[in-house]
């Protein structure tokens, strides 16, 4: 146990104090997504294993939100939902991704499984980076916004159902068609890049 604990505290994981024991460093979050948050960055194509990362935690959230949520976590998760802007407000992509974390992090309280909330908010600046990279690349398509904010609605309809699948399927729908529409933003991007190379090429 010793031997173990020393290693736990080489990796900075752990903090021992004298005559009060060890514990668990405050910075352990950070530890984790510091390093995620790095590779993010610098290689932005890896924004698409987060969005699939997502589709797990989100959608358990979802299901479980339906299947266990009280009618207080219902009312709650509502609020996030009209807190939200709509499609049609102009509106600061920062605020909007807080705002966005907020609504999943209140499904996530929903879900009463207190492993995926710690592990969601653990994440929270990861997926808030996400949301806000989201949010800049789709502002110039306010029918793909229109589609989102519908899908949410769909995700919450399904919570207060409580019909866990429905909801789960919701979920999924919703972060699937972002993928996609992202996906097809980027390959239009590159074709645009293309073009404009054989132009100069061609002056």
């Amino acid at each position: 146990v010793r031997e173990a604990i020393q290693k736990l505290e080489a990796k900075g994981l752990v903090e021992r104090k004298q005559g009060g024991g060890t514990f668990v460093k405050r910075r352990m979050n950070t530890l984790i997504t510091d390093p995620l948050m790095a590779l993010l960055t610098t290689r932005p194509e890896t924004q698409f294993d987060l969005l699939e990362f997502r589709h797990a935690l989100e959608g358990m959230a979802a299901y479980y939100a339906a299947l266990r949520g009280q009618q207080s976590d219902y009312d709650a998760l509502q609020d996030a939902l009209e807190n939200l802007p709509s499609a049609t407000q102009q509106s600061d992509h920062n605020r909007e991704a807080e705002a966005l974390v907020e609504f999943y992090l209140t499904m996530a309280v929903a879900a009463h499984n207190v492993v995926l909330l710690h592990v969601m908010r653990s994440f929270e600046a990861l997926l808030k980076d996400n949301i806000y990279r989201n949010l800049v690349f789709l502002s110039a398509y306010p029918e793909a916004q229109l589609m989102i904010n519908s899908q949410r609605k769909n995700i919450v309809q399904a919570i207060i159902k409580r019909d866990p699948e429905l909801a789960r399927e919701a979920s999924n729908e919703h972060l699937g068609y972002i993928e996609k529409t992202l996906l097809d933003i980027n390959r239009q991007d590159m074709r645009m890049q293309r073009a404009l190379r054989r132009i100069e090429v061609k002056e």
